[in-house]
């Protein structure tokens, strides 16, 4: 990046420093905390989306539906995430590329599944392979999100089916009597006053999906803990021009203060949300409120 670092062997301990911070990779590496970042920004309201519909499917009238989302919720909270990871994204990817071959190549004789390897015809793959590397990334991190929108949206539909049932039920015979609909009810009366209840159970699931971020290496996304992993390790010259020792820990202590000062700053803006929510509330902080007041 700056002029006097076409010479790395010529540099002193400052200069070098300065060099070694602005190479290529290291940008790679600044970059992935805004890969993380975008992850759960987008993954939070996906998750919250699928929850929201499991919690809506669990105390559905309709049994079969009832059915569906309370096994929904059982089985992805009933299996270890990383488990979960690992299979989902292969079946995802293996059943796309599956469809588009039995469309693309119809006339293909050979066996898909080959003993260890599953092999579709060139057209079929997701990405094609002569597409650009963004698409690739585009790809892998959408998989991302919809599998951490899968997995935490399980949770977050038993926070929201159990706030549902925290709304005192007085507030809905309320909205009976003076002629609402059951449809007028939950949107008007059940949904709006949930949150309050939904909220200490949605806090922690935020912060659970925070630390969960260093998995994405499982989806074939470059993330930071990745290029922490090979820019602190031993650098060689042929992975960079500033060859090192072992720099991990202090790439390591950089992502530890990232992610406690992330949390911090998560627990403020909650904890301002739940003072807000819990404003006029029948709950211990909405009392305390009143009582302050």
């Amino acid at each position: 990046m700056f002029a006097f670092c076409e010479d790395p062997s010529t540099l002193s301990n400052l200069p070098w420093m300065a060099c070694y911070l602005t190479t290529g990779k290291q940008f790679l590496f600044y970059g992935s905390f805004l890969t993380v970042l975008a992850l759960i920004f987008i993954t939070a309201p996906v998750a919250l989306l699928f929850g929201f519909g499991g919690a809506m499917a669990a105390r559905s009238s309709v049994l079969p539906l009832r059915w569906f989302g309370k096994t929904y919720v059982a089985m992805v909270r009933g299996v270890p995430d990383i488990v979960y990871f690992m299979f989902f994204v292969i079946a995802l990817d293996q059943g796309l590329e599956w469809i588009r071959h039995k469309i693309k190549c119809p006339d293909w004789d050979a066996p898909i599944r080959q003993g260890n390897d599953f092999i579709v015809c060139a057209q079929a793959k997701l990405p094609l392979s002569t597409s650009p590397q963004v698409w690739h990334e585009v790809y892998n991190f959408s998989l991302a999100v919809f599998t951490f929108g899968i997995v935490f949206g399980a949770f977050a539909a038993n926070v929201l089916y159990g706030a549902m049932r925290a709304v005192p039920r007085a507030q809905m015979e309320t909205a009976e009597a003076y002629g609402m609909t059951p449809r007028q009810s939950f949107w008007r009366i059940l949904v709006p006053q949930m949150w309050t209840y939904a909220l200490p159970g949605l806090s922690n699931l935020w912060m659970i999906l925070i630390k969960a971020t260093p998995l994405l290496f499982l989806l074939g996304v470059e993330d930071i803990v990745y290029w922490a992993r090979e820019l602190g390790g031993s650098a060689n010259p042929r992975f960079t021009a500033y060859p090192h020792g072992d720099w991990r820990l202090w790439y390591f202590i950089g992502l530890l203060i990232f992610y406690l000062a992330f949390t911090r700053v998560s627990e403020v803006v909650l904890a301002r949300i739940t003072r807000r929510l819990s404003h006029g509330q029948a709950t211990l902080g909405g009392v305390r409120q009143g009582k302050a007041a």
